[in-house]
């Protein structure tokens, strides 16, 4: 069976390119779904991004794929995994996702900012997807808002480059899609 949610490759690709073919993709609308809650899923997703179920990692990326596209946040802060039918609880130690590696194009307020995901889907920092920066437990937690509540958290080398382009312009943080995005939790 081929599978229906491949990953999109940041690399050789344009921005604009990119957003069309975000906006062309469609994720099941889980937003609409409200299922009874039928137990825990054995399933658990490890501060380094790793999923697993029943302490034992899920090594097929396509099945990774397939669980992320069906994960939300709820109004209490769980989260879940929901299909038309049922609601699992999942357990996520940090944040849902990684954002593992970064495409820049422009300069200072017409940049654009591409975050890829770990789990094979980017997003475009801007209205839609703002980066928040929050202090945490080790230091500060620079995240990424991909849907449904869920959070990306940036990698250390990614948000290394991120104040790479603050430092460039001589700032305390980024522009992307004509937003700006301080580096600072308390800005």
């Amino acid at each position: 069976m081929p599978e229906l949610h491949a990953p999109i490759e940041l690399q050789g690709i344009d921005l604009h390119g990119l957003q069309r073919l975000l906006d062309s993709r469609q994720l099941p609308p889980i937003e609409r779904w409200n299922p009874p809650h039928c137990g825990h899923s054995g399933m658990r997703i490890a501060a380094d991004g790793t999923w697993l179920h029943d302490g034992e990692p899920i090594r097929r990326p396509a099945m990774v794929r397939l669980f992320s596209s069906i994960l939300r946040r709820e109004p209490d802060g769980t989260h879940v995994l929901v299909t038309p039918v049922e609601k699992l609880s999942i357990d996520i130690e940090r944040t849902a996702f990684r954002a593992v590696d970064m495409q820049v194009e422009g300069d200072g307020e017409l940049r654009r900012i591409a975050f890829a995901l770990d789990h094979g889907d980017p997003v475009l920092l801007g209205a839609d997807h703002p980066l928040v920066v929050r202090d945490g437990v080790g230091g500060l937690s620079p995240r990424i808002k991909v849907r449904h509540g869920l959070e990306a958290e940036l990698s250390r080398p990614v948000y290394y480059e991120l104040a790479e382009l603050a430092l460039a312009d001589g700032s305390d943080g980024v522009w992307s899609e004509g937003i700006f995005f301080p580096l600072d939790p308390d800005r």
